[in-house]
């Protein structure tokens, strides 16, 4: 699985995840907790992250950038 981009929608509990290849083939498409964010991200490749503007994106891209991702 080569995800190239990843789109995340930020809400209180739960994450929904949306991943594209080079292609723009679509080969992710996952739930996540709050609590399984972060963990899942660090065993993902680098990759661009695109997430909304909200209250706590900015905590988000924080964390997840310790994990080698980019923000668009």
């Amino acid at each position: 699985m080569n995800i190239t981009t990843v789109g995340i929608d930020l809400a209180k509990n739960v994450f929904q995840v949306h991943g594209v290849d080079a292609r723009a083939k679509v080969v992710l498409r996952r739930q996540l907790r709050r609590e399984q964010v972060a963990l899942y991200f660090v065993n993902l490749p680098p990759c661009l992250i695109g997430m909304e503007a909200c209250a706590s994106a900015h905590h988000w891209a924080v964390r997840l950038s310790a994990s080698g991702t980019r923000y668009g």
